[in-house]
């Protein structure tokens, strides 16, 4: 049976948002698991959130070559049930690793849904089609993580924080039986190709070999590895430094929001003045602002009004919004002939990459701004670098 383009819409935007509800909702809950779990080091909370990008690292290597074998809703299928181990762990998780293993099995479920959804797009709709199905989709998906931590802060007011995990699950549960009862497989047996690891580490190969390809990948692990930072220091920085408490999630839904508006702002005027124009002038606003800021920042002893420095976030964040689908999109340009294996492997990487660095950001974290702030200018320094090399210097 099939549905309706809404309600194909909503039940994949519903999918994607898997990750950004895992990550986003458990801000608030931070401080609290720490304390419950025994945690020593404040920065260690961190791991809730950077251990998730690790499972998701893994998992996005390994579905969307599955499912052009198999057919998408079999790896699908297997994602949601690894999501839905990992919450259960999380949920009865009596010590602090028992819990990063359950966060670890849920990105490496929530990969699945993430990645191959996309993928059952591209099979439904081709063109001007595809491309306004998945604005649509990508629209819904922007207000998640504006959203998010509210959802996690008033369970907080509620409950415990393992029913955080438990809201997961039901929701994982609810969106599996919509999923098997309502969508239809889209990649007809005649279309799949066998599963194959030598077909797995060319497109690695390729991917690493490609100068555009690698140098865009790259630049994105740098600015995506910032923000990754920025998502594990947050609530030590805005609800704990800052003091905003239960307020945290309308400041961090702020900053959330101005990315979406970054990114239809850039769907709207890509066309006119180009990816490589868009993400140049992004990338150096982000940069000079960044290098500006570390000395406001320095003058306030690392603790600046928090008017202004939501300002600067905002600003910021507005060009990362800029560079996030871009960047992607650059680095994917030239290899279209494997465009399956390379956006699996290009996703990794960047993933990976953030990851890196995005811990790195985290645990330096002194109860100031000043290691997100220099981890913003440092990394969009490099960035700009590795984009020079990308275009030889021409932009």
């Amino acid at each position: 049976m099939r549905h309706s383009n809404g309600e194909l819409i909503a039940l994949m935007a519903l999918m994607i948002s898997l990750v950004a509800l895992s990550i986003d909702a458990m801000l608030p809950a931070l401080g609290q698991i720490a304390n419950d779990l025994g945690v020593r080091n404040a920065n260690d909370r961190q791991l809730v959130i950077s251990v998730l990008f690790l499972g998701l690292a893994v998992g996005q290597l390994i579905y969307g070559p599955v499912s052009d074998s198999v057919g998408r809703k079999p790896p699908i299928y297997i994602g949601f049930v690894v999501f839905m181990l990992g919450c259960v762990i999380s949920i009865f998780a009596a010590t602090f690793t028992t819990m990063l293993i359950g966060r670890f099995l849920q990105g490496v479920g929530a990969a699945g849904p993430r990645i191959v959804t996309i993928a059952l797009v591209r099979d439904q709709y081709e063109g001007n089609d595809m491309a306004k199905t998945m604005s649509l989709i990508m629209a819904v998906f922007i207000l998640v993580p504006a959203i998010a931590p509210g959802i996690g802060q008033g369970i907080l007011l509620l409950a415990h924080w393992r029913v955080i995990f438990v809201v997961f699950f039901v929701l994982a549960v609810i969106t599996l039986i919509w999923f098997a009862a309502r969508q239809p497989e889209t990649l007809s047996a005649h279309k799949r190709r066998p599963f194959s690891l030598s077909q797995l580490s060319s497109a690695v190969y390729e991917t690493c070999a490609n100068r555009t390809a690698i140098c865009y990948t790259i630049a994105a692990g740098l600015i995506f590895g910032a923000f990754v930072g920025y998502l594990t220091t947050a609530q030590q920085i805005l609800q704990e430094q800052y003091g905003l408490g239960t307020q945290f999630p309308l400041y961090f839904a702020v900053l959330a929001l101005v990315i979406g508006a970054a990114s239809y702002v850039n769907s709207h005027y890509v066309k006119r003045y180009g990816m490589k124009h868009l993400s140049w002038l992004a990338l150096i606003s982000l940069t000079g602002l960044s290098l500006f800021f570390v000395f406001f920042a320095y003058a306030y002893s690392g603790h600046p009004p928090l008017w202004l420095f939501m300002a600067y976030l905002s600003l910021l964040f507005f060009a990362v919004g800029i560079l996030f689908g871009n960047f992607n999109a650059m680095a994917m340009e030239p290899l279209g002939h494997i465009a399956g294996l390379a956006a699996a492997v290009i996703a990794t990487l960047t993933t990976l990459i953030s990851l890196l660095f995005g811990v790195v950001i985290g645990q330096a974290y002194n109860g100031t701004v000043m290691p997100l702030v220099i981890g913003f200018a440092v990394l969009g320094v490099l960035s700009v670098a590795v984009f020079l090399v990308a275009e030889k210097g021409r932009v």
